[in-house]
Formats: structure tokens, sequence, C-alpha cells
């Protein structure tokens, strides 16, 4: 029987004479199935004698009736056997894809239709070869430095782990709240256990290598000062969107890298901490999300555009997927809690009524697509354009908003506070919030031009 359900009756008699009765739709399999099988269990027989193989082949003889399928059978017999002839025996099977050879990265413009959306690749077209974030980072590709690649490096091993964490059926508990709710000191959200785990992963990580001077997350009151030669500031919201774990909806990693401003150095490890950790989003050298949905996704920047890698299980990288991401100009997808609509400034919600109605700048009805999970809702715009938003004063300046913006210009599009762009605003606190608007160029612009978007009414509903 073979892994098809596949019946073949073979019976061994003197001098390696086959027999096997041979089903009407498949013979080809079980002739193959047969040889491959006597290959396995009779080698040394079959160096000394060349089996003859008898088959019950179908053989239509007629046209078959019209409500009737006819197939007679008649007798063939096949000598010598394929097995001694080195062209047909062992078939030949083309290469496994994953199974590639290393090459590092020779940037040569090439475009892709991917959707509704186009990808001007730097991959070389003649290379079969996936690109990962090490080789895309380092001097084969967009050089950034070693200190960088290095970072890079145990940034992706802290994401692997987070990942398994996240799917992990052990550990669901931990996406579990515990205790009331409510915002924990300087404007915090409460902690969840799997929030913690995961900033404890993202510190011990950023700890062993040897890079970073200090540490700002969202689930610390004040940064975390880790040594004082590392040459960059990371910022880092560990998990957002944990809330949703036990419903299996994708959530996020976001970060934010900086250069250790140097000039502070003379100051108490505390001010220079929080000082190197208030630098405004135009100082980001590189920004990024991990999502962590039906596959691990890795989105960067170091400056020269937008790109994705999806991690590899079979190899465990994250290799390149989506280079030089562009976002649309104008999408036709808008993201938000839309019920609260009437908490809503009048021109946030006359933008709304328009866009849906097809009345605005772009003469289509927009669809509505929320998720709540603000790493899941960004993915998608960055993917099909359109608007992502929140207009309440809600989302982080330093941890979310900045690093989602640097990547969202990097890719073409715009962020915006409603008011004036993100990467513009100076923060004053480390939990500094405000409203979020990302999304493709186009639409910011439409949006900012009905002047009241900001939701300065908050009615204390939780989300």
């Amino acid at each position: 029987m073979d892994d098809d359900g596949v019946l073949a009756n073979v019976q061994r008699q003197e001098g390696l004479i086959l027999t096997c009765h041979v089903p009407p739709k498949q013979p080809y399999r079980c002739v193959k199935f047969i040889l491959v099988y006597f290959t396995r269990h009779h080698t040394n027989s079959l160096k000394k004698t060349k089996p003859l193989i008898k088959c019950k082949l179908p053989l239509v003889t007629s046209k078959p009736h019209k409500h009737r399928m006819q197939s007679p059978t008649a007798t063939a017999t096949s000598i010598p056997s394929p097995l001694h002839n080195p062209n047909l025996f062992p078939p030949k099977f083309p290469p496994n894809p994953l199974l590639f050879r290393r090459k590092f990265f020779h940037p040569q413009t090439m475009t892709t239709s991917v959707g509704r959306f186009k990808i001007n690749s730097k991959a070389d077209n003649n290379s079969d070869a996936f690109v990962t974030v090490t080789e895309f980072a380092g001097k084969g590709g967009v050089d950034v430095g070693d200190d960088l690649v290095v970072l890079y490096s145990h940034l992706e091993y802290a994401f692997k782990r987070i990942a398994a964490l996240v799917a992990s059926p052990v550990n669901s508990s931990l996406g579990k709240s515990s205790g009331d709710g409510g915002d924990v000191g300087s404007g915090r959200d409460k902690p969840k256990p799997l929030d913690i785990v995961s900033n404890e992963i993202l510190l011990s990580c950023l700890r062993n290598s040897g890079k970073v001077a200090v540490m700002a997350s969202e689930e610390d009151d004040a940064p975390v000062w880790i040594t004082d030669d590392g040459p960059f500031v990371v910022v880092t919201d560990p998990l957002d969107g944990s809330r949703n774990i036990d419903a299996s909806i994708p959530i996020g990693t976001i970060f934010g890298i900086y250069n250790r401003l140097i000039e502070l150095d003379s100051l108490p490890v505390e001010e220079k901490g929080m000082l190197n950790s208030l630098q405004s989003g135009s100082r980001l050298i590189a920004a990024g999300y991990v999502l962590y949905s039906s596959a691990t996704i890795l989105c960067t920047s170091f400056g020269s555009g937008a790109h994705a890698f999806t991690l590899d299980h079979s190899t465990g990288d994250f290799v390149l997927t989506h280079p030089n991401i562009k976002i649309p100009p104008r999408g036709q997808i808008y993201s938000v809690n839309d019920a609260r609509y009437f908490d809503w400034p009048e021109g946030l919600r006359r933008y709304i009524d328009t866009i849906r109605q097809g009345k605005g700048e772009f003469p289509k009805k927009y669809s509505a697509r929320y998720i709540c999970s603000l790493v899941a809702d960004f993915h998608r715009t960055l993917m099909y354009g359109g608007v992502a938003m929140n207009p309440r004063h809600h989302l982080r300046l330093v941890y979310e908003a900045n690093p989602l913006s640097f990547l969202t210009e990097q890719a073409g599009g715009k962020g915006s506070d409603g008011k004036h762009r993100i990467l513009s605003i100076q923060p004053i606190k480390l939990h500094q919030r405000l409203p979020l608007f990302l999304g493709s160029p186009d639409d910011i612009d439409e949006l900012e031009s009905y002047g009241d978007v900001q939701q300065t009414v908050n009615p204390g509903y939780d989300v």
C-alpha cells in the first residue's frame, strides 16, 4: 500500500519475476512503488539477477459508453528493468528551495507587483538565495556598521523568543491580566505577566549585545541604564496589544534606535538616561516592529527605505520577503474604533462620513477594517494604503508614534497627530500620549484639511 492508498499486491517468485495488479487510475505510481520497494529490500538479489516485471495495466480499446466507463485490462511485460539504467533510476527530483546557498546582498533594481502595491526589490535577479537581516544590514548590503548589525542580531533572538512565548500553549495563561485594570505610574497601562516577561527578554538580549547604553520601555517607569560605552539608545513597547492574546489576535513588538548623546556623558545616570530617551523622532537611525501572527514578520528601516523580513522556521532566520515597501499614495481603507463616533469632534465625523460615502477627494467608498491591535492595523495599512488612527490622546509618542511614523515616512507615507508631523514633536515626558494618524500621504493630507480631528473628550472607556 503506497502513501496514496494505492493497492499493489506483490508476490516474489523465482528469478525475481514480480506480479502486481495495477489500478486503472494510477498505473505509474504503482510500478514506481514496486521498484522502490524491491530496491530497498532486495538489493543483493538485484545485483545478480535482472528482474522481470509483470503488471496488469489498464488498456482502453474503445470509446467508453456514454454513461459508463470501461477499462478492460491487458498483460504487459517490461524487460529489462529500469533499475539498472543510471539515467532513469534513481529518479531526479528538483532541488528543495529551502536548502539554499547563502549569498551576500548585491543591490540590483527590480520591480515586483504584489497585490495592489509595488515593491522595488534590490535583490540580485540571478540569485536563488534568501537574504537575511544580517546580510542585508552588513557590508554586502546597506552597510549600517558592525555595531548596529550586532545589535540587530540580538534583537532577532529576542523576537524569536517572544514569538515562541506568544505561540506556546504552556504560557497562554501569562496573557491574562491580574488584578484590576487602570493606569499605573507615569501614565502607563497596568502591566500584564506576558508584557513583563517580554520586557525581561528584550532587556536581557540588549545587555548581552554590549551595544546599548540605555533602554526605555513602556513597561518601566524610568529608563534602564545598561552600560556607559554602548553606542545606542533603544526605546520599545515589548508587547503591544497583549490583552488580545487569549483571542489569538495578532500582536507585536515596536522599537526605535537612537545614537547615544555623548555630550550628556558627564551628567548623572538618571538624568542622562532620561534625556537620551527623550530624543525627537527625527533623530532615529533605525526603527521597526515585529508582527506575531500567522507569520512572524520583522518590518524595519535603517533610514533607507522600509523592508520586511519573515521568520523561516526551517532555518531560524528572518529572510527578506518585502524589500523597499512603498505605501500607495492613497488607499481605500480606514481603521478606527468608530463605535466612539459620537465622542469624536465634528471635523473627524465629517471626514469619516465623507469617505464612507465616496464623496471625498477619492471618488470611491472606503471600507472599515479595525483589529484593535496597533501593529496589526498598521501593517495592513502599510501594505494596502489608507489610514490607521486613534484620535484620542492614548498612544505613546516615544514608544509607538515615533518608531511607526519613522517607518511610515520611509515607505513614502505620513505620520501626524492631526495637526503636526509626529517626528517633529519634541517629547517632554517619557510616557507622553497623543492622537496618532498613520497612512497614505494623500489620505493624511485630506484628513488634516478637516481641521478638528483630535478627540479631546475622553469618556473613560477602556481600550
